[in-house]
């Protein structure tokens, strides 16, 4: 048996595929498995694959079905107790999956991903994702970090995790919301422990035909749908009232949001002068200063100025709030 069953995906890849497959062939952990999921690929991908000559690869050729299906269908046949994703068009550091594993096994945790480098399709910076990267890499690296922003955004790129099967075998679902998001939502309701190898393993392609950029299940709109559905299947179950911490161009949206879904919102925080003595939509505004001690009311933060959650978070603690238990960042 394995150690590491790695799972990739791959759809008219025969560009990509090799150099991605190399990259996880030449780990310097070499007990592993590839399986290579085609998903009805028209071009040769499926020859590319097989010109790789090293028997720890298994082609699995299906008729094209579409991710959920592909991703589904590789854990299926995984050997490892572990699973590890891959991409067809990102590349992975050599000691990547040593390092993973290493990780996951010492602090008992169940999914780790790892810092990334995101680049473009001409293998330069990609500009347009640098606050991506920086929040990656470096605001969301310990686990505990991890579980209190999974509502702002996806903390794992995914093509990094590697896991216990057991989070695997929850399940991808194709419902029209991101499958992986989802998969961490439901899997981080479920107590599961996260981490992150504090160095950059994984160089993330971005590119203007990557599914996250052409289908709507990763849109803006679809990230958003997610995150409120585990909201108030999660922390919000059974809630009546909330307190919310900014009334700005995030929080406003939430405001009403909260509201339609019959959660009253008692009273709200901003630091904006000109807000602070008014209300909205029938909520008075106070600043933060004012804000009293946590009284087992969960307080929702939606601010999203890159920096401000660094600077919310040792005010909210100083009151009492638990970021991931009674406090929640969203985005």
């Amino acid at each position: 048996m394995p150690e590491v069953s790695v799972v990739l995906p791959v759809f008219d890849g025969e560009g990509t595929i090799a150099r991605a497959a190399r990259s996880i062939l030449d780990q310097t952990l070499r007990d592993i498995e590839l399986i290579v999921v085609d998903d009805g690929s028209r071009d040769g991908t499926a020859a590319v694959v097989e010109a790789l000559g090293d028997s720890r690869v298994r082609l699995i050729r299906c008729a094209h079905r579409g991710l959920v299906s592909a991703l589904n269908t590789g854990i299926s046949l995984a050997a490892a107790p572990l699973i590890a994703r891959m991409d067809a068009d990102d590349f992975s550091r050599p000691p990547r999956l040593e390092k993973q594993r290493e990780l996951i096994l010492d602090r008992d945790l169940d999914v780790v991903g790892c810092r990334v480098r995101i680049l473009d399709e001409a293998s330069g910076r990609a500009l347009s994702m640098q606050r991506y990267q920086r929040w990656i890499n470096e605001e969301t690296v310990d686990g505990e970090r991890i579980c209190a922003l999974r509502f702002v955004e996806h903390p794992l790129v995914h093509p990094t995790i590697l896991a216990r099967r057991g989070y695997f075998e929850m399940g991808y679902r194709d419902r029209g919301l991101p499958e992986d998001y989802d998969l961490m939502l439901r899997a981080a309701a479920r107590g599961l422990r996260f981490g992150k190898v504090d160095e950059i393993l994984f160089d993330w392609t971005d590119h203007p035909g990557r599914l996250t950029r052409t289908d709507s299940r990763y849109s803006p709109e679809a990230f958003l749908r997610c995150r409120r559905l585990h909201l108030l299947t999660g922390p919000l179950r059974d809630v009546a009232q909330v307190d919310l911490w900014g009334v700005g161009q995030t929080g406003k949206p939430w405001l009403r949001w909260l509201q339609a879904r019959k959660i009253a919102v008692r009273r709200a925080f901003d630091i904006d002068d000109r807000k602070v003595g008014t209300s909205i939509s029938g909520v008075s505004i106070a600043h933060p200063g004012d804000m009293p001690a946590a009284d087992g009311t969960p307080l929702v933060i939606a601010v999203g100025a890159e920096g401000a959650r660094d600077v919310i978070l040792p005010q909210v603690q100083a009151r009492g709030y638990r970021a991931g238990q009674d406090a929640w960042f969203v985005a």
